[in-house]
């Protein structure tokens, strides 16, 4: 090679050298101002859901969407922006399709936090629904603890978590087992027709899926589960920011419904001289300022969203026609396992 193919060649390397340098850069320096900043300059929060199962995640016919799940994504818009309606939904059928997509900032659509799943480059936020496999029966059956079932015909969709759950927790307590394979659409058929004595799958599904039967009030669901699954949204592991946001935001909702501070009282709750709402709504600063966020950031969430306690219940609650009483998604003030830790 002569001297000045060789310079050329240099050249060419060095140019090379350079653009990926730069490329290195561009993506340091984009992880370095937070998926939070970008979230703002862009003026939507991406949340990534699964509509189909009512109370959690539900599109109507103009586009609007509702639901638990749902209502996660806008108190995080309330927090970042002060306004909950600052929120774009993106189908995210799958924590694969989550990570295949870099626009989602968080995904909100009842997943169970689970070891392998956070092993995958995940965060996941506080448990904000306790579930587990449940039966749905009708009402007219006796039977009040899952041994009763023993023997009778148990309808559960093929293939996946809950037929795999089911043959285990029937095999390990030595019952009698009766398992009548279908599909997901065909559960309310399949009682008319008198093929199910009984359904299992998560107690959330069971509650909507008894909520758009013909008679919901003609069905019950056991209160005993065969398995825990701990719902929560999720972020990348990356996005740590958005991940405080994530969690202390939820812990707002759970704080405020423990003060009883709730989206008609807010205002006058500003005013009370308990130090704990004061710090809560912002009239005492500093939360705002170790989030990043303005001090009125939680105020903003329970007065255009609501605390957990009105989010529940307006969504799954038996007020709703999920009719799904707190259990242990009570306040641990009132025996169940919702706790948030001091906001201070």
């Amino acid at each position: 090679m002569g001297p000045t193919l060789g310079r050329a060649a240099n050249t060419r390397r060095a140019v090379l050298a350079a653009v990926a340098v730069a490329a290195l850069a561009g993506e340091q320096s984009a992880a370095a101002q937070g998926r939070v900043l970008r979230i703002r300059q862009r003026g939507t929060l991406v949340c990534g859901v699964a509509p189909g199962v009512a109370g959690f995640a539900r599109v109507d016919g103009q586009g609007r969407y509702s639901g638990l799940d749902v209502d996660v994504c806008r108190a995080v818009s309330a927090a970042i922006f002060g306004t909950p309606d600052n929120v774009r939904y993106e189908q995210a059928s799958s924590v694969e399709q989550f990570q295949r997509t870099p626009d989602i900032d968080l995904v909100s659509r009842r997943l169970t936090w689970s070891l392998q799943r956070e092993g995958m480059g995940l965060l996941f936020g506080p448990v904000m629904f306790y579930d587990g496999q449940g039966f749905l029966v009708p009402a007219r059956l006796p039977a009040q603890k899952v041994r009763q079932l023993a023997n009778a015909r148990i309808c559960v969709v093929a293939g996946g978590l809950s037929e795999s759950n089911l043959t285990t927790d029937f095999r390990s307590h030595s019952l009698a087992l009766r398992k009548i394979l279908i599909q997901i659409g065909q559960v309310e058929a399949a009682f008319s027709a008198g093929r199910c004595d009984a359904f299992t799958a998560d107690v959330s599904e069971l509650g909507s899926l008894r909520s758009g039967t013909a008679k919901p009030d003609t069905f019950r669901i056991l209160s005993e589960q065969i398995s825990k699954e701990p719902l929560a949204q999720v972020v990348r592991a990356a996005d740590v920011d958005l991940f405080d946001v994530l969690r202390w935001t939820i812990f707002a909702m759970i704080d405020a419904e423990e003060l009883g501070v709730t989206s008609g009282n807010v205002a006058e709750m500003a005013k009370s001289g308990n130090p704990d709402v004061r710090r809560l709504l912002g009239v005492t600063p500093g939360n705002g300022k170790a989030l990043g966020l303005d001090e009125a950031w939680a105020y903003n969430v329970v007065k255009t969203v609501g605390n957990y306690g009105e989010v529940y219940e307006r969504n799954v609650g038996t007020g709703s026609p999920i009719k799904l009483p707190r259990g242990v998604n009570a306040l641990w003030s009132a025996g169940g396992l919702i706790f948030a830790p001091p906001l201070r």
